[in-house]
């Protein structure tokens, strides 16, 4: 039977460990990308209207689920960078998630166990989901899936004219327009 206690459990993995995971997968885009010279990168969680923006860090008001990192260019460009950007989120998850599961194992994260076995969980959950090759639901390929044909057929082979990570500049130039366009409804409407 579904709790209060249950319930509490859900709020707090939706709320606190699911972000946190998120910012971590994240997190390994970014760590991998400085290697390869990365320009101008971000890292945006949430989505619509910009919440407030720290140094790379731009937090968005609608929840955290659509995260992503962008950056604007590389300093060395290769076959190489690209598979050892699209594998820092599962190696981030996957390293985070052993080195916590080892802590629970040798009996040291005891007195919040529940909150860390969920955490390890989640981190796990999203390892998987990234590692597997397949496509998402509006078909592009998951990190999986371009490690994969980076590997096999040397490109990415979805013929999708999308860029594999989004320009920064690009994406700050749309939401300010969205944000414009946005203002202007509101005004035209009173």
């Amino acid at each position: 039977m579904f709790g209060f206690s249950d319930l509490l459990s859900l709020i707090i993995s939706a709320f606190i460990i699911l972000p946190i995971v998120i910012f971590l997968r994240e997190t390994g885009y970014l760590i991998v990308s400085e290697i390869f010279g990365v320009k101008n990168p971000r890292l945006t969680i949430g989505s619509g209207p910009r919440l407030f923006k720290f140094w790379i860090i731009d937090v968005r008001k609608h929840y955290h689920l659509f995260s992503w990192f962008s950056y604007d260019a590389l300093k060395r460009e290769s076959k190489l960078a690209y598979i050892c950007i699209y594998a820092g989120p599962i190696l981030m998850n996957l390293s985070v998630a052993l080195v916590l599961n080892a802590l629970l194992a040798n009996g040291l994260l005891e007195e919040y166990r529940t909150f860390w076995d969920r955490f390890v969980f989640y981190a796990f959950y999203y390892v998987l989901f990234d590692i597997i090759p397949m496509r998402t639901i509006n078909g592009m390929p998951n990190n999986g899936m371009i490690i994969y044909e980076m590997l096999r057929y040397g490109k990415r082979t979805d013929y999708n004219h999308e860029p594999f990570i989004y320009k920064t500049t690009d994406i700050e130039e749309e939401y300010q327009e969205t944000q414009e366009e946005i203002r202007q409804k509101y005004k035209d409407e009173k």
